[in-house]
Parts: C-alpha cells; sequence; structure tokens
C-alpha cells in the first residue's frame, strides 16, 4: 500500500505478481515533471499559497489511464498534497434553513403524481418531476428536509427500494421503459434546483442510457480478450493497492480515474439486488461528509427491469458518488479539460480510502 497517489508507479510495480498482472491490463499509469521559474516578486505569494518556492519549481504529474473504459485522471503532486478547505459551511447551513417548508416538504400538495400514483416508504415518497428528462421522470422526495441530515444504512436501503417499486409501477404502465436509473444532486453546485433532499428516477425505451450501455460492451469484450470480469479484476486492483474496503458485502473504492474529486464507487455482485448496497452507500456519503463535502452526486447503474436480449449477466449493481467541491465557490469544479480530454484531480485517493476504513 502507497502514502500517495504520486508513488502511484512504485506501488503497482511492488504488487504481487497476479495483481501487478490485472492492474497492467486495466491501467496505464505515467508519471511527469512540470517545471517553472517564477519570478522574485512571485515568491512570497508562492510561500503564502504552497509552502514553498522549491514545491513550484518542480511539479510531479502522475497521469492515470483506464484502459478498458478509457476515463483518465491527472493527478498533480502540489495539488494532491494541498490542504483544501470547505469553506461555504456558514452559508449552507444557513440557506438550508431557510428553505424550510417549500413545496418538497408538503409532496402531497406541493408535487405533482405520476400517472400510476405515488409509492411511499418509511423515509420518502415519489412525485412526478415537472420538467422531465424522459418519458418516466420522478422525484424521491425525503421526509426530512435537511439534505445533509444524517443518513444510515436503513434509510438508503429505503430509498433504493422505493425508488426500485417506483422504477416497477413504470414498467408496468410501459413494458418497454425497462431502463431504470437513480441519481442524487445533493444541493446546488451538484446541480440539484431544490435544497429539500431528493433523489431523482427516470426510466427510459430503446436501450440503456448511453454510458452505461457502453459500460456493458466494455465489460463484455474484458472478459472475451481476458476470460475475466472486469469489475472482480477493477475490485482486484484497488483492493491490493489499498484503495478498497467491503462494507456488508458491497466492495468500496476511492477510484483511480475519478471524474472529478474524491469518487467513490460501490459495487454489488451481479444479480443482487440494489438495496444491498445501503450500507456501502451509507459508508461513502459519511466518508464524503467527515472529508467536509456538502455537495455531491451520486449515480446508480442497473442492468434492465427486464429482459432486453442483451447480455447483462455479468453487470453488477453499481453506485458512483462525488465531491462537487464548495458551494461558496463561484469557479466551477468542470471546466474544458474534463469536458473534452481528461479529468484534472486535486484530491488524493489514498487519503479518501483512509476516511473509507475508518
Amino acid at each position: 500500500m502507497t502514502a500517495s497517489i504520486v508513488d502511484l508507479e512504485e506501488a503497482v510495480a511492488s504488487l504481487p505478481a497476479t495483481a501487478r498482472a490485472v492492474a497492467g491490463r486495466i491501467l496505464a499509469i505515467s508519471t511527469t515533471i512540470g517545471r517553472l521559474e517564477p519570478p522574485p516578486e512571485m515568491h512570497e505569494w508562492i510561500r503564502k499559497f504552497f509552502g514553498s518556492v522549491e514545491a513550484v519549481r518542480e511539479q510531479r504529474i502522475v497521469r492515470v489511464s483506464n484502459q478498458v473504459t478509457f476515463e483518465g485522471a491527472l493527478f498533480n503532486e502540489l495539488r494532491a498534497l494541498r490542504p483544501m478547505e470547505v469553506k461555504g459551511g456558514d452559508e449552507v447551513r444557513a440557506t438550508i434553513a431557510s428553505s424550510a417548508n417549500d413545496p418538497f416538504c408538503r409532496p402531497e400538495t406541493g408535487t405533482p403524481a405520476d400517472v400510476f400514483g405515488r409509492v411511499e416508504g418509511r423515509w420518502g415518497i415519489t412525485a412526478s418531476n415537472v420538467a422531465k428528462y424522459d418519458g418516466f421522470h420522478g422525484v424521491l422526495v425525503f421526509k426530512e428536509h435537511d439534505p445533509l441530515a444524517p443518513l444510515d444504512a436503513a434509510a438508503v436501503r429505503d430509498h433504493l427500494t422505493t425508488a426500485r417499486r417506483w422504477a416497477e409501477r413504470a414498467l408496468e404502465v410501459d413494458p418497454a421503459a425497462r431502463y431504470y436509473f437513480l441519481l442524487w444532486n445533493c444541493l446546488w453546485r451538484a446541480g440539484g434546483s431544490i435544497v429539500h433532499g431528493h433523489m431523482q428516477m427516470t426510466a427510459t425505451r430503446g436501450m440503456h442510457y448511453p454510458k452505461i450501455e457502453l459500460l456493458r460492451r466494455q465489460a463484455l469484450a474484458y472478459d472475451a480478450r481476458h476470460g475475466s470480469d472486469y469489475f472482480d479484476d477493477l475490485w482486484v486492483v484497488h483492493a491490493a493497492l489499498g484503495l478498497g474496503t467491503e462494507v456488508d458485502g458491497g466492495r468500496v473504492m476511492a477510484s483511480l480515474v475519478p471524474i472529478k474529486e474524491r469518487e467513490i464507487m460501490v459495487l454489488g455482485r451481479p444479480g443482487a439486488d440494489e438495496s444491498s448496497l445501503g450500507p456501502a452507500i451509507a459508508k461513502a456519503v459519511a466518508a464524503l461528509r467527515a472529508a467536509g463535502v456538502v455537495s455531491y452526486n451520486m449515480a446508480l447503474y442497473l442492468p434492465p427491469l427486464s429482459p432486453d436480449g442483451e447480455d447483462w449477466r455479468r453487470f453488477p449493481p453499481l453506485a458512483r458518488l462525488v465531491d462537487r467541491g464548495d458551494p461558496a465557490n463561484k469557479t466551477s469544479d468542470i471546466g474544458a479539460m474534463e469536458l473534452y480530454a481528461s479529468s484534472v484531480i486535486a484530491a488524493d485517493p489514498f487519503r479518501l480510502a483512509e476516511a473509507l476504513r475508518a
């Protein structure tokens, strides 16, 4: 196990032979040095923000690419070791408090119902989204207004079960709407237009959403080429490097190719119900919040609700969670590099892994 992302090449090289071979199939890792020469007038400013002038003169940058999914990340030693701090906590708490008694606090009268009615669980109730992404687009309104209230495994499992029941009701209305997707945008920084805690569900027709279908095909191609399960191998690499931990059967990983800061992947087992991920997702959320994260996205990848003639046998329930940064920051965390080239990451996944094990 390595102490930092900047030592990743050495850490992979020191793995046992089997894990090292798997890492070689999935990951491409390279390290480069970025150099600069600041004028004397900048030295005081550099020392204030980065500790020393020497720290910025030569910067070690680690590039990690997933050769199966073609996701990638650029980790800068200077950025990865730089302390990160959420500064908008007071503003967030004030905004949450001021938004109490919104329409989501009265979902039966403040939100529309779907054509098949509402589905209610212990901790949430569904509504129909007014401005829809797709033909079926619902909202799971949490009964707790505060989106940052403590969230235990039972509550997460209940949310997952309630959302699944919504998708099954949609399937009854339209048997072709078999492709179900669950998302969670926590606070405005993550794209949430309503402060009140909520998730969203969609059910689409024809084929799964492109990124999910692409992952299915990539995993099948990996199996055909290597005779091995991609998701199992991905776990082997992360666990061997000290980036993975198991929580009640859910395999939780601090991703080596995060789409943005502190991305966590939660893998279930093929054929398992996604509610089995409840404890692992609750642990992931707790780890993010312990790191000062208040705004985050979650997505849940699942096989279709009914057979579609394609091979989904090896596709497990998969949740992805990612930090979206300080809500008080006016600078977006995603720019042209992330949209069109590769993610640029400041947070070290090895620090995130420590929080997941805590």
